[in-house]
This record gives C-alpha cells, sequence and structure tokens, in this order.
C-alpha cells in the first residue's frame, strides 16, 4: 500500500541527520589520567548491547555491558569508578531528548539533502 503523498524516506539520509544530532553514532568518555573509552549511543547500538545492559543488575555489570569487557576492565584498572558509566549513559540519553525535540533532528543547514525523496 502506498501513501497518498508518495513521501520516501531516505534511510542513509535519516540515520545521518539522527546521528549528526546527537553527537555521533558513539558515545566518547575520558576517564582518569585523560585515557578515552566509547561505546555505542544509545540509539544507534545493537539489540544485544541494550539487552545486556537493561539485564544487567548492578553498576558494576551496567559499566561492563556498556563498554565492553576489556574496556571496563582498562577503565577500572585507570581508576574510573563503573557508577560514573551510567552517569555518562543519563547525560547521553539527556541530551538526546534536547536534541530531539518533536521526536525527530531539526535538519542541518550543512547537510544537503532532507529526510524525505520525493
Amino acid at each position: 500500500m502506498s501513501k497518498p503523498n508518495k513521501k520516501r524516506y531516505v534511510l542513509e539520509t535519516v540515520r545521518a541527520q539522527y546521528a549528526e544530532a546527537v553527537g555521533g553514532e558513539e558515545i566518547e568518555i575520558e576517564g582518569p589520567g585523560g585515557k578515552v573509552f566509547t561505546m555505542p549511543h544509545p540509539l544507534f547500538a545493537p539489540s544485544a548491547w541494550k539487552n545486556a545492559v537493561d539485564d544487567a543488575e548492578d553498576d558494576d555489570a551496567q559499566a561492563r555491558a556498556m563498554l565492553g569487557e576489556e574496556q571496563y576492565e582498562d577503565f577500572v584498572a585507570a581508576g574510573g569508578n563503573p557508577s560514573d558509566v551510567n552517569f555518562v549513559y543519563m547525560a547521553a540519553m539527556e541530551d538526546m531528548k534536547g536534541e530531539l525535540k518533536g521526536g525527530r533532528p531539526t535538519q542541518s543547514s550543512t547537510s544537503s539533502g532532507g529526510t524525505r525523496k520525493r
């Protein structure tokens, strides 16, 4: 069934606009000593990552799920507090809510093309 107004969303463009609006598909965390750790932005994270984070029962398990085993070990060894990873996650979620007013990103003046193709 086609839409009467024949709008077509170009997935690559829509994804790029959302990524631009939230600052990218990954979140960078500057930890102790200036070392940088990364995790997927929750908007772009794979289902397995989201499920592991949701299923975690404490801050340590959540941080481990968010950073992955190797980064988690490096983060803790550097003096990082697993609870702080949750603060970053919550901050990213709040930032995302602010950036996605009305449920979708505003079109950047620097992006080419729109979200819809007619």
